[in-house]
């Protein structure tokens, strides 16, 4: 597969363009020459690439000429939000590289009691920041035609008390749990068009956050007896939806 690259630009065929830096940077690095073939995305035509051609090598930029457009499917049929107490370490940045991989179509990272990663002001905006061009990575190697979005960081409270106190018709809501009343994946409703699912820190959700949960809507999902770590359990049930097709 030719060189995938990401622009948040209209883009039109025929249309000549020079690169942002970070996407100049990688032609470069990967010693590219006027006349070499890309596949360019803009994550807002969904479906939609464009060939593209390297037109000029500059030692700074690279201009290129947009071609044909072609759509591919290679999206979930699903929409799957993953909503996360963060995971410490570098253990966040694998989660995002794997879910964009996986089809999610955003994320929430979340500060819960149990969390060991706390992030606030300027540094958890960095963070984002840098977790959103993870995103763009996975998906340009991925090939996908949408970045999952990266939410600013928030407190589980409030994310919770934002949402609408009850899903919409086609939505539903899950909470990663060992309750004893907690479904399995095989039960989605075969019309659930759009699906959150919450998961915990290192530690999990702690009683009184999973009882708020539940009072938004989230029904308690099962991913079976073993103890997964929090980096796992949101990729195994990303993974089980895009199963279910």
């Amino acid at each position: 597969m030719p060189v995938r690259l990401y622009l948040d630009a209209p883009l039109t065929e025929g249309a000549l363009l020079t690169l942002p830096p970070e996407p100049s940077r990688h032609v470069q690095v990967l010693r590219m020459q006027p006349g070499d073939d890309l596949l360019i995305f803009n994550g807002h035509d969904d479906g939609v690439e464009w060939l593209a051609e390297v037109t000029r090598m500059g030692r700074q930029d690279v201009d290129v000429r947009i071609g044909a457009s072609q759509t591919c499917h290679r999206e979930l049929p699903r929409t799957v939000v993953l909503a996360v107490g963060m995971p410490a370490n570098e253990r966040m940045d694998a989660l995002v590289e794997k879910a964009t991989e996986l089809g999610a179509r955003g994320m929430q990272p979340l500060q819960c009691a149990r969390s060991v990663l706390k992030l606030s002001g300027e540094r958890a905006e960095k963070r984002r920041a840098h977790w959103q061009g993870v995103a763009v990575a996975a998906s340009e190697q991925s090939g996908r035609t949408r970045v999952p979005l990266i939410e600013p960081i928030r407190t589980i409270d409030a994310w919770l008390a934002a949402l609408p106190a009850e899903p919409a018709p086609g939505e539903v809501r899950h909470v990663l749990s060992f309750a004893p009343d907690a479904v399995q994946v095989k039960d989605l409703p075969a019309d659930a068009r759009h699906i959150t699912f919450l998961s915990g820190p290192e530690g999990g959700l702690d009683p009184r956050e999973e009882a708020l949960a539940r009072q938004r809507g989230f029904i308690p999902l099962s991913l079976g007896p073993r103890v997964l770590r929090a980096d796992t359990a949101p990729l195994a049930a990303l993974t089980l939806v895009g199963a279910l097709g």
